[in-house]
């Protein structure tokens, strides 16, 4: 049974996405800049077939954006000398990239439409033109961001979920934004592309008993025992598929393939696994919630109206 406050809590989230969902729209730019939707998927498909990792990031590159102060292109903002951004938090360093596909979104947009598309709107359609690239379902874009003229390091660190949390730590982390137990589970569907480091899988490989002993060896060649040897070393999260979007992230799960502790964990109580279970024999419906729940990501916490600016260059505030 959930708490009063813990329902107060999520009812005032509910009540902010929807304010959000009132002012966005997409439309936004019809006017203003026709051109951006086409200028960004060029980018952004050229991008992928290059690397196919780079779908992957730049869908991840809009969930650390949108799961700190909000939607907002706060992760976008370089350090200087007077101005701490949010790279080089832990979840962040040496881990989050894409950058420069945005900057090239960024400054070929500022080229037709000088001053009128966000940051934040640039890393919203980059992710889901990345998940179609890759074979993922489409969803309509709302838009009318504005980027943000400051930045959370502390929140970075304490509000990105960490691949080493239990199943009641992840629902913790996603109720905190507004999200149920079951738009974790489609959210976590996201790892079906991308690849992880060493250094976040290496206890699950050793040490873990929820994983199948075949898949465990395979990984420990590329990721050896040894702290501080290996670490950057680079395993697909989905094995069977990692470049594709589709379900067989979840097919892993049901095997014990998942590569991360926090992975794993989604079958660790009975509505998760009856989820994961489901969408494993079922891909229509996970892309139809995925569709949904990154919809509802999109809109979490934007800048609308006059809040914010609009950036001329998106590592640093105009």
């Amino acid at each position: 049974m959930f708490s009063g406050g813990f329902l107060a809590k999520f009812v005032l989230v509910l009540v902010a996405i929807g304010a959000a969902n009132a002012q966005l729209s997409p439309t936004f730019y019809a006017s203003t800049c026709p051109l951006f939707p086409s200028v960004a998927r060029s980018v952004v498909l050229s991008a992928v077939a290059r690397e196919f990792r780079m779908g992957a990031s730049l869908l991840r590159l809009h969930f650390h954006d949108c799961f700190v102060q909000g939607c907002d292109a706060s992760i976008l903002l370089d350090d200087t000398a007077t101005f701490t951004g949010e790279k080089t938090a832990a979840p962040n360093a040496n881990s989050v990239r894409g950058f420069d596909v945005i900057d090239s979104i960024k400054a070929q947009v500022e080229r037709v439409c000088p001053g009128v598309v966000s940051c934040a709107d640039i890393l919203a359609l980059a992710a889901r033109d990345s998940i179609v690239a890759l074979g993922g379902p489409t969803w309509t874009v709302p838009f009318g961001r504005r980027d943000s003229t400051t930045a959370s390091l502390s929140g970075a660190n304490s509000d990105l979920p960490s691949p080493f949390l239990d199943l009641n730590g992840l629902a913790s982390a996603f109720s905190n934004k507004g999200f149920t137990a079951s738009e974790l589970v489609t959210l976590s569907g996201g790892h079906t592309i991308g690849q992880a480091r060493c250094v976040v899988f290496r206890n699950r490989i050793y040490n873990e008993t929820n994983i199948n002993a075949a898949f465990a060896t395979s990984l420990q060649a590329n990721c050896p025992s040894t702290s501080g040897t290996g670490d950057n070393n680079l395993r697909p999260l989905d094995v069977v598929t990692g470049t594709v979007f589709d379900n067989n992230y979840y097919r892993n799960l049901v095997g014990q393939k998942g590569l991360l502790h926090s992975d794993q964990e989604l079958v660790n109580s009975a509505a998760t696994s009856s989820q994961v279970n489901g969408y494993s024999t079922n891909s229509a419906s996970f892309f139809n919630d995925f569709a949904a729940a990154m919809v509802k990501m999109s809109n979490l916490g934007p800048l609308t109206g006059t809040q914010g600016q609009i950036r001329t260059n998106c590592r640093r505030v105009n």
